[in-house]
């Protein structure tokens, strides 16, 4: 490096782009690359985040040390913003400079490296922001949409760079599409909603994004989605209409409006959605698992009729499930929310082995997931495997427990622990006696956040098994909890 260049990687530590943002990916590389991938082939019609797609892979590309592809990916970026964009490229291309400057610079071409640091140097004095820690709008909807793609955990960050976004640019569609659409994953994947029947944030600025811009298919579809919440069907019901027809082949479009047809137990129009869907090949093994889905609540319903059911129909529908499940694994062998589906079923058919061999191929893979909820499905259907197919209590309470441990909301495992409630009341109807049993509910309790009902349970556990060490260990620290929130 020569004595001009000794300033480089100060300076290039001063660039807004993917090689200096805090990434955390939730998920693997591959499957992160082949999102984008998809995504890329999409927005040759619609182009919101269009850059950051390009952008975006290419840094993943680098990860990968596939640095030739990476170079093509950012020369596309270029192009593409270039043709979309025109006179207001500039702004737009601060970020594939910065990402540019940073790959020649791992290529050893550090004159290059300058020139792209320049080139972002100068469209900074051009397009001044009047403070140092600000950024011009567009890298910020940029952040926002790498934040957004690469981690559900930084969906927070996704939300605060277009909101940053938006103070500066208002009106701008992409920006509001952007917002609204985080807005939404934020309250679908957490739960969030307004209680008092008034129209949530996301379903708020849903409605402004689509005022912009009132022919986007996918935030009509999720509009629909949130308007079922506050029971307005009919609005709900014209949106999705509008939205199969305004963009059919939209895969956005296939999965909201499968899943909203789905969750209204409109199985026959759903499964007419998703076997659209299978018309994309690069969306195959989601839109398998969807159909799963669908026969699934089909097999459900047929059970649910009781002395009337028919097996036959039932059998029928879980094999079309399997068929589904089993395209979806094949097709992407790390899908293991559909392994574990896949593994529930085979007990259902009565092949214990084969699905016994499917849930250690779940747990396999459990210490390389980071989707906290696929981990709880895995253990609340083994649990349930044993449960009811093993009749394996003890391996089905071990799984059950094992659900309840992982960091989620209460909603999400509330099947585990109604599944370990009904265990510990079978056995005290048996036996009032039964520390165990009376444990258990303590565990349950606890998980709630009900810790004076948890300590209550733990010492009638104890008065029962007087010497249990760990009943006496959890109920000790229960009340040093309970000592200290009393004491705050």
């Amino acid at each position: 490096m020569s004595e001009d260049s000794s300033a480089l990687p100060s300076r290039l530590q001063q660039l807004q782009c993917h090689f200096t943002w805090d990434l955390d990916l939730d998920v693997d590389l591959e499957t992160l690359s082949i999102r984008l991938q998809i995504d890329i082939d999409f927005h040759q019609r619609q182009h919101e985040g269009e850059s950051c797609t390009y952008s975006l892979l290419a840094y993943f590309r680098h990860l990968k040390d596939q640095r030739e592809e990476a170079l093509s990916l950012l020369n596309q970026s270029e192009k593409t913003i270039r043709e979309r964009y025109g006179d207001e490229s500039e702004k737009r291309l601060i970020v594939t400079y910065g990402d540019m400057a940073w790959l020649k610079y791992h290529d050893g071409d550090f004159a290059q490296s300058e020139s792209y640091c320049q080139r972002v140097e100068d469209i900074l004095v051009k397009y001044p922001t009047g403070s140092s820690g600000s950024f011009l709008p567009e890298v910020y909807g940029e952040q926002a949409w790498t934040y957004f793609k690469v981690s559900r955990s930084s969906l927070s960050k996704a939300i605060d760079c277009f909101h940053k976004a938006l103070e500066v640019q208002p009106h701008d569609t992409e920006w509001n599409a952007g917002y609204a659409i985080a807005l939404f994953c934020r309250e679908q994947w957490f739960a969030e909603n307004k209680q008092d029947g008034e129209e949530s944030k996301a379903t708020k600025q849903l409605r402004f994004a689509l005022e912009i811009n009132p022919n986007n298919a996918a935030l009509q579809c999720m509009l629909a989605v949130k308007l079922v919440a506050y029971k307005k069907y009919e609005e709900a019901d014209d949106l999705v209409k509008k939205a199969r027809e305004n963009d059919p082949d939209n895969p956005h479009v296939i999965r909201h409006s499968g899943n909203y047809l789905l969750n209204q137990n409109r199985l026959d129009e759903a499964i007419v959605v998703f076997k659209r869907g299978l018309r994309r090949r690069d969306q195959l093994p989601s839109f398998n698992y969807q159909l799963a889905l669908c026969y699934k609540q089909k097999k459900i319903a047929e059970q649910r009729r009781g002395p009337f059911s028919n097996t036959e129909e039932e059998g029928k529908w879980r094999r079309c499930c399997i068929s589904h499940l089993e395209e979806a694994v094949e097709m992407k062998p790390s899908f293991v929310r559909a392994l574990a589906e896949l593994a529930l079923l085979y007990a259902e058919e009565g092949d214990l082995s084969r699905a016994e061999e499917t849930f250690k191929h779940c747990l396999e893979k459990l210490p390389e997931l980071k989707e906290k909820r696929v981990c709880l499905i895995i253990h609340q259907y083994y649990g349930d495997f044993h449960h009811y197919h093993t009749k394996n209590e003890a391996q089905a309470i071990a799984h059950y427990k094992e659900g309840l441990l992982i960091p989620l909301k209460k909603y999400e495992w509330r099947q585990c622990a109604k599944k370990l409630k009904q265990i510990a009341d079978r056995h005290l109807a048996k036996n009032r006696g039964d520390g165990e049993a009376l444990a258990l509910l303590g565990q349950v309790a606890r998980a709630e956040g009900d810790r004076k009902r948890a300590a209550e349970f733990y010492e009638k556990a104890l008065n029962c098994d007087k010497d249990n060490e760990e009943y006496l260990s959890a109920l000790c620290e229960l009340r040093l909890e309970l000592q200290g929130s009393s004491s705050d």
